[in-house]
């Protein structure tokens, strides 16, 4: 039987890309009774007499799969920040990298409307793409005004399935029509386009961007650690889990502790304050997440 992969959920359809050809699907009931739902994203068995009458009959074993939005097997999120308008936040981007590497999700860090910065602006983004580079993230700076940085943006995106995470107004919309001008889309109108407007059914889709596909999404629709524990929490900043490889005790929360190693590396700014601070502060919201029963 042929196998294809989901790329648009709709109304209790599936439309599956098989063979460069898209074949409308439902979903077996047993997949109901099994309490199996296929998402956008899932690799898949089908059978199908014809593009319009097809069936799925398996839904393979998913490396992840993210609730909200409902979509699995994402090899990158591509984090979009505005260097201005909005101001670049460091803390909201160490937000979404925390909830990307809790879900083993490759990030690449975007920062866009470089044409805007000026000359204090742009050394201090650039003095931020070299302290994140450092902790062990790709980081590209682009304009979708001038194309600048979008060459290395595109290569990123081939053969691999990115969703698309960030903050309104940064310009995300822009930065899809500069990859593939024929989507046309008009600014803030993504949502619109994919099926999320405000008189749309809700929807996940894939757009296919050069030889990838990506998913325009806010990424997550709720950027609360709701299921990542205070011992997860090292293991989502790459520098600081480094740095804890010479701590004195296992389990070292990096807080109060003696013979801290990343205490030790925040002091001689190996880690960088701010991240260091963040790390803290997301800890405390943590711990005191109330307990789930």
């Amino acid at each position: 039987m042929p196998e294809g992969k989901i790329v648009k959920a709709l109304s209790g359809f599936y439309y599956v890309l098989g063979n460069d050809k898209l074949i409308q699907c439902r979903g077996r009931g047993i997949f109901r009774k099994n309490k199996i739902t296929p998402l956008v994203g899932d690799e898949v068995v089908f059978q199908a007499e014809n593009d319009l009458e097809g069936y799925i009959m398996e839904v393979k074993t998913r490396k992840n799969e993210l609730i909200r939005p409902p979509i699995a097997n994402v090899d990158q999120a591509i984090l979009v920040f505005s260097a201005v308008e909005p101001d670049f936040s460091t803390v909201l981007l160490d937000r979404f990298l925390v909830l990307v590497e809790f879900n083993r999700i490759e990030p690449l860090i975007c920062i866009t409307k470089m044409d805007l910065t000026n000359d204090e602006e742009k050394k201090m983004i650039k003095d931020y793409a070299e302290q994140y580079t450092a902790a062990g993230y790709k980081v590209i700076l682009t304009s979708s005004e001038t194309e600048a940085g979008i060459e290395l943006l595109s290569p990123h995106v081939d053969n691999k399935i990115s969703v698309f995470a960030g903050q309104s107004g940064v310009g995300k919309s822009s930065l899809l029509n500069v990859l593939r001008p024929d989507l046309e889309l008009k600014t803030n109108d993504i949502s619109t386009h994919l099926g999320r407007g405000k008189h749309t059914t809700r929807h996940v889709e894939l757009i296919k961007i050069g030889n990838g596909l990506i998913a325009d999404t806010p990424g997550f629709s709720s950027l609360e650690f709701t299921n990542i524990e205070a011992e997860d929490l090292t293991f989502c900043f790459p520098e600081i889990q480094r740095a804890s490889e010479n701590c004195k005790f296992r389990g070292c929360l990096h807080v109060s502790e003696p013979k801290c190693g990343v205490k030790q590396a925040v002091d001689s700014s190996e880690i960088p304050a701010y991240r260091y601070e963040h790390y803290l502060d997301f800890l405390q919201e943590i711990k005191d997440r109330k307990p789930r029963y």
